[in-house]
C-alpha cells in the first residue's frame, strides 16, 4: 500500500522587509520638506482685541506680520518696557526700518504678486493709537497700501 502524506497548510511566504527603510526615508523627507516651522520668535507681549466681523487670509506667503507691544520678560531688561515694535524675528528700532522690512519680504516673491501683499498688524490692546499711526504713515510712505488688524473672533 502506499503511504499517504497529509497535507499540511502551506505557510505564505514571509513579507520581504528590505525596502522598509526606503519607505521610512521617503516619509521622513516628505515631512520634513512640507513641514512649516515658525520663521519669528515674538519677543514683545501681545494680546489681541476681539471682534465679530473677521475674514481669513488667503495667502500666508503674502503676509507680513509686525507686531506691536510691551517686550516679553526676557527682552526687558534690554528694551525696556515701554511697547516696541518688532519686525519679523528682530525688535525694531525706528520706523525707517518698515520699508527695508517690507523690501526684504518682496525679493521672495515675484513681480505679479508684489502688490498684493499684505502686512499684518497684531498690536497689543492696551498700545495707544500714537505708535499705531506712526505704523501706518510709515507703510503708507513705503507705499504698503494693503494693512490687515489681526483680532481674535467673539465668543458667544
Amino acid at each position: 500500500m502506499a503511504k499517504f502524506k497529509k497535507k499540511r497548510g502551506k505557510a505564505s511566504p514571509e513579507v520581504s522587509t528590505a525596502s522598509l527603510p526606503d519607505i521610512i526615508f521617503m516619509l521622513l523627507f516628505f515631512f520634513m520638506v512640507t513641514t512649516v516651522l515658525r520663521d519669528a520668535e515674538k519677543k514683545v507681549v501681545v494680546s489681541v482685541p476681539k471682534a465679530s466681523e473677521l475674514t481669513k487670509l488667503e495667502q500666508k506667503s503674502l503676509v507680513h506680520h509686525i507686531y506691536v507691544g510691551k517686550p516679553t520678560e526676557r527682552y526687558q531688561s534690554l528694551y525696556g518696557t515701554k511697547p516696541r515694535m518688532q519686525l519679523g524675528d528682530k525688535i525694531a528700532n525706528s520706523m525707517g526700518e518698515i520699508p527695508l522690512f517690507i523690501e526684504k519680504h518682496k525679493v521672495k516673491l515675484s513681480e505679479a504678486q508684489h502688490n498684493r501683499i499684505t502686512s499684518s498688524l497684531r498690536v497689543d490692546g492696551e498700545v495707544t493709537m500714537g505708535i499705531i499711526q506712526d505704523v501706518k504713515t510709515a507703510l503708507r510712505k513705503a507705499n504698503q497700501l494693503r494693512v490687515n488688524y489681526s483680532a481674535k473672533p467673539v465668543e458667544e
